[in-house]
């Protein structure tokens, strides 16, 4: 089971903590989510990913769905960047 450590930047931060979309759209993909601020950035976020697989993951990133999830929190999909434990 893969974990990956995915920072990005959000438009408003409490939008974000607040929104149920990372489980609505991960949830039934057998992903779990985490969620962190950075306290020192007013915009930039984390998230620590652990589901069944990184390709599950990777082709889901690219798909309307969660273009438009991100689109619904908030997200700046440019600073997107995803790091996967080793």
């Amino acid at each position: 089971m893969p974990t990956m450590l995915v920072i990005h930047e959000v438009e408003d931060v409490d939008h974000w903590l607040k929104s149920p979309t990372r489980e609505e759209v991960f949830g039934p993909l057998g992903y779990t989510v985490r969620t962190f601020v950075d306290p020192t950035d007013a915009h930039r976020v984390g998230l620590i990913v652990e589901g069944p697989a990184l390709d599950v993951f990777e082709e889901f990133m690219k798909t309307d769905a969660a273009a438009d999830a991100m689109r619904r929190d908030g997200v700046r999909p440019d600073t997107v960047r995803v790091l996967l434990e080793r």
